[in-house]
């Protein structure tokens, strides 16, 4: 299987001691984001995790704890998004020249085609407008070519669930032909830099600018990570419309995170985010909150992926 870690929350950021913990005791307690009282044991160990893909804004914390995945086998790489927002967008979230500083330590540790850059998402107001994303866009390229290989952009989905976060932006609506600007000139920035690019779940077509729609949970680029083939690896997640990600186990909660992004979808509500990160323990097999033991199912769905005729075969891919 493919666990994600997380698209809910940002475990690497705030719960990466409670992810380790859960590693060590090889399960984690999962709770269906639309059944409350509903809890799923994974097994996570790694003869049934193929790759792990962390999401965050902040590694610090995971990066002082990768020795102990290596030490185990496990295989992994990282969506790592840096924004040009400043705190009226991204409330609390650390200072951007410190997270370049950490994407290139993190690049530096585990190479960079296992770090890739998001910038997303692309949302507009007067301050942050179109020139001023080319410009942040190249500056954010200029400085991190050299450790990725990859950036991914989308623009924002006015999610209703943070619609109500946003009015105090007084956001300005992306017409299509905004958008094909604006990839236009990703496209000439990112060749400049040597570097692919993609979108995120977008509707709108760019591929005759030379613009895939991404995958970022990636067949390909994971059987590159973990040396061997898997089987389904065409067989979509379905988190979102027009998503390419391929299937997977996502291990966070929602209202979790406190880098309080006034975009995010999965933490609308601010103070039950802080109230449950303050509630949070990094001992107990769920990320927070109560649960039944006794009503506890064990997922018996979850398996290695790895190709059976590989397997037979004997074959070993090389890495990179």
């Amino acid at each position: 299987m493919i666990l994600s870690v997380s698209r809910r929350t940002d475990i690497p950021a705030f719960y990466s001691e409670w992810f380790i913990n859960r590693i060590k005791d090889g399960y984690v307690y999962v709770r269906n984001p639309f059944n409350y009282n509903q809890v799923s044991k994974v097994l996570i160990s790694p003869d049934n995790v193929d790759c792990i893909v962390f999401w965050t804004k902040n590694p610090s914390l995971i990066m002082e704890k990768l020795n102990i995945l290596d030490n185990m086998n496990f295989k992994y790489y990282f969506q790592f998004t840096i924004t040009p927002y400043g705190n009226d967008i991204e409330k609390s979230v650390i200072d951007k020249g410190e997270l370049i500083n950490a994407f290139i330590d993190l690049s530096s540790r585990i190479g960079k085609k296992r770090v890739i850059l998001r910038y997303d998402p692309v949302l507009l107001t007067e301050k942050y407008n179109i020139k001023f994303h080319i410009g942040a866009f190249e500056d954010i390229c200029q400085k991190l070519s050299e450790h990725t290989e990859r950036i991914v952009f989308s623009f924002l989905d006015n999610y209703s669930k943070s619609e109500r976060n946003l009015k105090e932006v007084k956001l300005l609506d992306i017409t299509d032909s905004d958008m094909i600007t604006i990839s236009k000139e990703f496209k000439r920035i990112s060749d400049k830099y040597g570097l692919s690019i993609e979108t995120c779940a977008e509707k709108i077509e760019l591929d005759k600018y030379g613009i895939r729609h991404g995958k970022c949970i990636d067949g390909e680029l994971i059987e590159e990570i973990i040396g061997y083939k898997i089987v389904n690896k065409n067989k979509l997640d379905g988190n979102r419309e027009a998503c390419g990600c391929m299937k997977c186990i996502d291990i966070g909660q929602y209202d979790s995170c406190i880098h309080n992004c006034l975009y995010c979808y999965a933490n609308v509500n601010k103070d039950a985010g802080l109230r449950n990160f303050k509630s949070h323990d990094p001992n107990s097999p769920i990320l927070f909150g109560s649960y039944d033991d006794a009503k506890v199912s064990v997922r018996k769905d979850i398996k290695s992926l790895r190709d059976k005729v590989d397997v037979e075969k004997g074959e070993q891919l090389s890495l990179f």
